[in-house]
């Protein structure tokens, strides 16, 4: 439960070594956020830490504070999302659980007070003044260019889904109980004041969402006050919980996070599979047979020898391989990712310019969003992906989940977007891919007529231009 004292502007004038804080002053003018490319926009996001000392001292490691007096870049937060925003969204036909919940903590609890169906904003507000209500809004990247256009950037940076949450809390109340995240967080404040408190991990690096009770969470290793403009980044397992001081009417701060089952163990779990079917093709020892009534016996202990002999066979096999066939992670990673934000009144993207000849120089397009796939389902082939192009609107469904993620084969190919080719072309690809500008002639192919038609296919779907 939050604490009702008056003690809260003592909190932020001392922190533990681990959770450093790097303060800007009004007279040095951080810019707001910088799109010119993923790299600038991250930077101006963490600014005034620079990326290299970020991902050396912090990332996966401890919590980053950066606290910024600059009302330019608070103004700027600030208009990424606020607590008056919510009238004008509810008349667009705002749903309990899928759009918001509604929820408080109450004895080390998380009660949830949704009502049924669509949200109407007097009852939502009576929740809020009365009840004392946090709001959590989904996702809101679907109805404000800025957020869309942060996750898209960020997304092409990590490599990596990018999710967000809004949430308003009004004083003296808190939403959540102490908890810990599977994702890496950052929390960006938008309006009012936020007090933080964050404990030591019991699950390093978690995997999981968790609720922690206040016996076992122990002493906070920091505590300090979110004002807008401000940052905070803590790793995934950081125990947290946060409540709106009295005095401050109410806080709204966006989550931004990244970076869910997206370790070295899941990318193993995704990468095997394929590389024991391609290896099997090849290596007889593991198109051998296991041994009779193995899978009926509870102790195995006979066929580990004989388990990790092929699994050095195939870490053999690893060290000398091109590439990785891709796995869900990367199909998941393609289909659900933001596109880049055309504005509501831009158009499809639509081939222009010159056509591409064999003496042509051209460029490939939307770098960041273009993805070469080597598919295990697909044999012998290479596909190169872009993004759908979709305006900013009501219909996005970005990692909102649908009612069946199980989509099959049919549905997963209506919805991707780009081109397939055989996979001697691969290596073409990856000169595109790879270079700032390419002469079709140089292309790694055969013959002209295989290069003018590769050149020709990405034109047409606005994945290159000619220079």
């Amino acid at each position: 439960m939050p604490k009702k004292g008056g003690k809260h502007a003592e909190m932020g004038k001392e922190m533990q070594a681990q959770c450093k804080r790097a303060k800007v002053e009004a007279a040095c003018s951080p810019s707001v956020m910088n799109f010119e490319s993923p790299d600038s926009l991250f930077g101006s996001l963490i600014s005034p830490i620079k990326q290299e000392i970020f991902f050396r001292e912090y990332w996966e490691q401890q919590p980053l504070l950066v606290q910024r007096n600059d009302p330019v870049l608070a103004a700027y937060y600030q208009s990424m999302f606020q607590l008056s925003d919510l009238k004008e969204l509810c008349s667009q036909g705002l749903y309990y659980g899928r759009d918001i919940n509604i929820c408080r903590c109450v004895n080390g609890k998380k009660k949830v007070l949704n009502k049924e169906g669509k949200v109407n904003y007097m009852q939502l507000k009576k929740d809020f003044d009365q009840k004392k209500a946090t709001i959590q809004f989904h996702q809101p990247q679907r109805f404000k260019e800025e957020l869309w256009k942060i996750q898209e950037k960020l997304e092409c940076y990590f490599g990596s889904l990018v999710g967000s949450n809004v949430y308003i809390t009004p004083q003296g109340s808190q939403g959540l109980p102490p908890h810990y995240d599977d994702v890496e967080v950052f929390i960006l404040q938008l309006e009012g004041e936020k007090h933080w408190r964050l404990y030591k991990p019991t699950v390093h690096l978690a995997r999981e969402y968790n609720v922690e009770s206040e016996d076992r969470i122990g002493n906070p290793t920091h505590e300090f006050i979110l004002k807008p403009g401000d940052l905070l980044y803590f790793p995934r397992g950081t125990i947290h919980q946060a409540d709106t001081p009295l005095g401050i009417s109410y806080s709204t701060h966006v989550t931004i996070s990244t970076y869910q089952n997206n370790s070295w163990g899941d990318f193993l779990l995704d990468a095997i599979p394929g590389l024991v079917f391609d290896t099997a093709k090849e290596d007889v020892a593991l198109r051998t047979s296991i041994p009779r009534q193995l899978l009926m016996q509870v102790d195995i202990a006979d066929s580990t020898k004989k388990l990790s002999s092929l699994l050095r066979r195939l870490a053999d096999r690893l060290e000398n391989t091109r590439e990785l066939r891709s796995s869900d992670m990367k199909k998941d990673f393609i289909m659900n990712r933001l596109p880049p934000c055309l504005g509501c009144d831009s158009d499809p993207l639509m081939p222009g310019g010159k056509l591409p000849k064999i003496d042509s120089k051209i460029r490939l397009q939307f770098r960041d969003h273009a993805i070469i796939t080597v598919e295990p389902d697909q044999e012998n082939s290479v596909s190169i992906t872009k993004p759908p192009f979709v305006c900013l609107g009501w219909e996005d469904s970005h990692m909102m989940g649908t009612e069946d993620d199980t989509a099959s084969e049919e549905g997963t190919s209506q919805q991707t977007h780009g081109l397939r080719f055989p996979l001697s072309y691969l290596d073409a690809l990856k000169q595109i891919w790879s270079s700032s500008t390419v002469n079709v002639k140089e292309l790694n192919l055969i013959s002209d007529e295989e290069k003018e038609n590769l050149a020709l296919s990405l034109w047409s779907e606005c994945l290159i231009e000619v220079i």
